[in-house]
């Protein structure tokens, strides 16, 4: 349910369980299109969820339909490129990128264009049976802005990458699955319930040795790899000024179930 206190949000709905939540993206009449509005109340919910202690995971879905058919194409159609710098767009995005906590993308229906770089955007991806992936916007004389053109290449390689960015190619949730976008499929009506359940799981394990673990796996997209095994190293000691290290090794010697800070 929402919290007295939230603010009020019109394109997104926020829902908190246990130690996760979940955000589902709420513009039904045009299929999740991502406009201005959208994009900063989705930015500035993750920010404040990640500062939540009590929050541990985050998972964004949108409908059964359309998880985000891709950026509201109305807002930017008569722009020009200084009017289009001014607005600054890509500012969402970038906020997005920098939250701290795994985000978890359950994908049902259409992923297009910003669709699919928002769940690219997330750590990891659920998508049902009925989910489409693709970068069309070549179709509307553009191309993809929001990360597709590289996430895309670095997840499913350069060649297949470049055929769904220049031909506008949209790809079911079998083939994304095979080519490592998603991972997991499940059917439609279980696909919230699949994604949660990732969540909950991700949400009981050391909340510090998972944050320093995404910095330290999306730092080998980024990193020559000498520089990202200092940095994995480095992230590696940390955990040991940290209570849940002593816990989870002592557990482990003990042979029973840690109790880790944060989770008692």
């Amino acid at each position: 349910m929402e919290i007295p206190g939230d603010p009020v949000r019109t394109t997104i709905v926020l829902v908190r369980k246990e130690s996760f939540a979940t955000i589902q993206l709420n513009r039904p009449e045009s299929l999740n299109a991502l406009n201005n509005q959208l994009m900063s109340e989705l930015a500035s919910c993750l920010e404040m969820l990640d500062g939540d202690s009590s929050v541990r995971c985050i998972v964004i879905t949108g409908s059964e339909k359309s998880f985000a058919a891709g950026a509201d194409i109305k807002e930017m159609a008569d722009a020009g490129t200084i009017e289009m710098l001014n607005r600054d767009g890509f500012r969402f995005w970038e906020r997005i990128r920098r939250i701290k906590k795994p985000i978890i993308a359950a994908v049902g229906g259409f992923a297009l264009g910003g669709g699919c770089e928002l769940a690219m955007t997330c750590d990891m991806v659920v998508a049902s049976e009925t989910a489409k992936f693709g970068q069309p916007e070549i179709n509307l004389g553009v191309m993809p802005g929001a990360g597709g053109t590289q996430r895309l290449a670095r997840t499913i390689g350069k060649y297949r990458a470049m055929e769904m960015v220049l031909t506008g190619q949209t790809i079911g949730a079998e083939e994304a699955y095979r080519r490592g976008l998603v991972n997991r499929l499940v059917p439609v009506e279980l696909l919230l319930e699949e994604a949660e359940n990732l969540a909950r799981e991700i949400a009981s394990r050391p909340p510090d040795a998972v944050r320093l673990a995404k910095e330290s796996v999306l730092n080998s997209f980024e990193l020559p790899l000498s520089e990202g095994l200092a940095v994995e190293r480095k992230n590696f000691y940390m955990l040991f000024s940290g209570e849940d290290q002593k816990e989870g090794m002592k557990a482990f010697v003990e042979k029973r179930k840690p109790g880790w800070k944060d989770n008692q």
